[in-house]
């Protein structure tokens, strides 16, 4: 039997970029089309312009006649086609109006999915469009998108008034972002999302100069989306960093892509700037000025990052989604949810107290292992101490068993079911057989299932409470 190449892969979401190149490659078609490759889609691209720059300066900028532009987007729909599109700089009017023009004429027979990032003023600040090219942005191209992801700068000179001079720093606090992404719709997209990275807040949401202090800070992203009234505040810890050249370009790209793979606008939006946040972490230096990101860290495997503010359980959090069905089918069990609304059979609760006591004493067995395998005194200690705080909660867990009428005697004579075998035998095989951390990660279900399944059982005031709300007593 011949196995054709092509038959292994699946053929991969068309995705294309409408931008000018950035010769340093940060930024641009070039940021694009690295992030279209990294995420897995097919790019293809129109290039609108092309620069002369590198990581310190741009000192030369050509835009193509717009003829060209539209001839060079002809070509890639006629043929390719498109599951998504995106937009950057688009330098002057004629271009903006080319591009409308074909990509309308694109949308009468298939869905468009356009993400406009309108690459009108510089993260700095400073104009790079006259107002002519600002006019046809916002009343030709954007209002065909459905995501617009403007910066700072950028929201506050879509939302100047015509013939009017631009206002700056009107976007001061989160009240003012979620205003401005509000207020943008307006012009037509769907939704928006107002990029805050320019705006670092502190611990309690108030801006501050990012050199005043050495407290962690946060950006946040406002998403809003006009159809469904919902507002998401996408907030990530601040990162100091130089590499930050070409961050709009690779969201945009990023959230394009995602549209492209079937995500929803707000998975493709949150994905996006977890792509993102990433790739500035991971970044590297390039030249004497501002670096780019480093578009493809997931395509290379990395420590997980150290703990902090807004991530204190990264392993944690990276066990649970590496199979989010299975940790939800494990989380949301009948078992729990009958526990919850009352309707779980007596015979069943007495059944789970009773071999608990038993699961009890091989999770102390674990515990004392752990401290056997540990390292250092302080590990030793730790591991030690759980083994003492099971033996306190056993004995409170005898006394509640009486409450049941289940006495000691009952519990011991108790014969250990299969399931109960099955998994604490393999903690303590995975135990003996590897590593302080693979007995924590085999005992992690348990602790992490716990405290999932508690918190979220209080939290629900539908909730049964005490015995006496529960036919089982």
């Amino acid at each position: 039997m011949t196995v054709l190449l092509e038959d292994c892969y699946a053929e991969p979401p068309k995705v294309l970029t409408i931008a000018g190149s950035d010769s340093g490659g940060g930024a641009g078609i070039q940021a694009d089309l690295k992030t279209f490759t990294a995420l897995q889609v097919y790019g293809t691209s129109v290039i609108t312009s092309v620069t002369s720059q590198n990581t310190v300066a741009v000192d030369g900028i050509q835009a193509l006649p717009s003829e060209f532009v539209g001839q060079q987007l002809n070509a890639v729909l006629s043929d390719i086609g498109a599951e998504a599109v995106k937009t950057g700089m688009l330098f002057n009017s004629e271009i903006i109006e080319a591009v409308t023009k074909i990509l309308g004429e694109f949308a009468l027979s298939k869905e468009l999915k356009l993400v406009v990032d309108p690459v009108m003023v510089s993260a700095s600040g400073s104009t790079l469009v006259n107002p002519k090219a600002v006019h046809a942005m916002k009343h030709t191209l954007t209002p065909m998108a459905q995501i617009l992801t403007p910066n700072i700068h950028e929201a506050e000179l879509l939302l100047c008034t015509e013939n009017e001079p631009r206002v700056t720093n009107t976007i001061q606090t989160l009240e003012d972002m979620i205003s401005a992404a509000k207020e943008l719709t307006a012009l037509g997209p769907r939704i928006v999302l107002v990029k805050g990275g320019s705006i670092a807040f502190d611990k309690n949401m108030k801006k501050v100069d990012i050199d005043s202090t050495s407290e962690p800070l946060f950006v946040v992203d406002i998403f809003y989306d006009k159809e469904s009234n919902e507002l998401v505040e996408f907030k990530r810890e601040f990162i100091r960093t130089k590499n930050n050249h070409g961050t709009g370009c690779t969201l945009s790209a990023a959230i394009a892509a995602g549209l492209g793979k079937g995500l929803t606008a707000k998975e493709a939006v949150a994905k996006g700037i977890e792509y993102v946040h990433s790739a500035i972490q991971t970044s590297f230096t390039v030249g004497h000025g501002h670096g780019p990101l480093n578009h493809f860290h997931g395509l290379v495997k990395l420590p997980l990052p150290h703990p902090s503010t807004l991530e204190p359980h990264p392993l944690s959090n990276y066990l649970i989604g590496s199979n989010p069905e299975l940790w939800h089918e494990y989380t949301h069990h009948p078992f729990v949810q009958q526990m919850a609304d009352g309707t779980l059979p007596r015979e069943s609760f007495i059944h789970y107290i009773k071999q608990d006591y038993i699961y009890l004493q091989h999770y102390a067995r674990a515990n004392a292992l752990a401290s056997y395998k540990a390292s250092t005194m302080s590990e030793i200690a730790a591991a030690a101490q759980i083994v003492v705080h099971i033996a306190t909660e056993s004995q409170l867990h005898v006394k509640y068993c009486e409450q049941w009428g289940i006495t000691y005697e009952d519990i011991l004579n108790t014969e250990e079911s299969m399931q109960n075998v099955a998994y604490t035998r393999y903690v303590l095989d995975k135990g003996h057989s590897g590593g302080p951390l693979d007995l924590q990660v085999a005992l992690a279900p348990c602790l992490l299932g716990y405290g999932v399944i508690g918190k979220r059982l209080f939290n629900d005031p539908n909730t049964k409470r005490g015995m006496s709300g529960h036919s089982l007593g």
